[in-house]
């Protein structure tokens, strides 16, 4: 038989109203109350229904997190970053993804309506100002990630371009002017602002030489051929730049088959710092996002969206970047790692 409140509440001797305040932390009992109730609780192994507490709350105490793919170190270290600062506010997580682009985004939202008390959208194909009028419900707290959608919501961005800049003055400083480019997906917000720091930090630093740029999708295989393509080309870049983490590791391996030593044949840099870059040979220069420090602020925003409905909501927010220097690039081989700082904190650049 399920254990009640009311159950609770008799052998507590105290009332249903008394048993429902203590278990919430809400006070309006004495700590002896309520250490006796919270040992009632546990011995008759009570468990608050939540769809009753909802209904009365208003509140469900779980946030969404609406991701365009689920796989992969970058969403894993999303996600983490998420839940653990979801934690810390008593709050559980939703994840669902939209894999087949805006349709199945649709029906992940609907899904959450009614379950979350927020949500936090990474950027994703047909995920435009259209789309989140049309799904996302009216009030609901949300705060978008890598995103130019303009809306009502909140936005944390990466500082993608200043990122990718960086990173293209540290590989023409170690005297590679020919540097290839591997993009990523045409529609990703990510993708195009690293492309357009790409274009303006090579017409700045390396002005005259031509641009070399090849597609990717951000998959390893993706990086692989784009790698393969740029060695059958008749100038050999002398460093490849790829937009992200795993596209470099699928160029690194394309390198290696091909009998090239990185770096001392090519330089290799990547964009993110996912866990494994450090541990391919070599170890794999790049840009590092606090990737869970991504998610631990897109969660803060949340949550102080969430604590005063009805505030306004828009602003934008921009993380930045660190140039992490390793031995693939070709910098300080055989020594230690060094990092040189870009931007650091979260700050706020406009509101609207």
């Amino acid at each position: 038989m399920t254990v009640t409140i009311k159950d609770v509440a008799r052998e507590a001797k105290v009332s249903v109203a008394s048993v429902s305040r203590a278990l919430n932390g809400n006070g309006g009992v004495t700590a002896a109350t309520e250490q006796r109730i919270r040992e009632v609780a546990a011995r008759l192994r009570y468990v608050p229904h939540g769809a009753a507490r909802s209904l009365i709350t208003r509140r469900t105490h779980t946030i969404g997190a609406l991701l365009p793919d689920l796989h992969g170190e970058f969403f894993s270290e999303l996600i983490r970053g998420i839940d653990l600062e979801a934690r810390s506010h008593g709050l559980h997580l939703l994840v669902s993804s939209s894999h087949d682009g805006a349709d199945d985004a649709a029906a992940a939202m609907r899904a959450m309506q009614g379950r979350v008390d927020g949500i936090v959208i990474l950027s994703s194909p047909g995920v435009d100002a259209e789309f989140l009028e049309a799904n996302l419900p009216e009030g609901l707290p949300s705060v978008l990630l890598n995103s130019d959608v303009k809306s009502g919501a909140a936005v944390l961005n990466i500082d993608n371009f200043a990122g990718t800049y960086a990173m293209v003055r540290h590989l023409v400083g170690l005297g590679h002017a020919r540097i290839a480019f591997v993009g990523g997906p045409k529609d990703n917000y990510d993708a195009r602002q690293r492309e357009a720091g790409f274009r303006a930090a090579m017409a700045k630093l390396a002005p005259g030489e031509p641009l070399r740029i090849v597609s990717g999708n951000f998959s390893e295989s993706s990086g692989y051929l784009a790698a393969r393509e740029l060695l059958a080309a008749k100038a050999r870049p002398q460093a490849v730049f790829a937009a992200n983490d795993m596209m470099a590791v699928g160029c690194l391996q394309a390198f290696k088959e091909a009998g090239l030593d990185v770096p001392g044949d090519i330089a290799l840099a990547g964009f993110d710092d996912i866990p494994i870059a450090r541990y391919v040979t070599p170890p794999l220069s790049t840009v590092r996002v606090r990737i869970a420090e991504l998610g631990k602020n897109a969660m803060d925003l949340l949550a102080d969206l969430m604590d005063r409905p009805g505030s306004s909501a828009a602003s934008v927010h921009t993380l930045g970047c660190d140039i992490v220097v390793r031995d693939s690039c070709g910098a300080h081989r055989g020594e230690a790692a060094t990092t040189t700082t870009t931007t650091k904190k979260p700050r706020r650049s406009s509101s609207r």
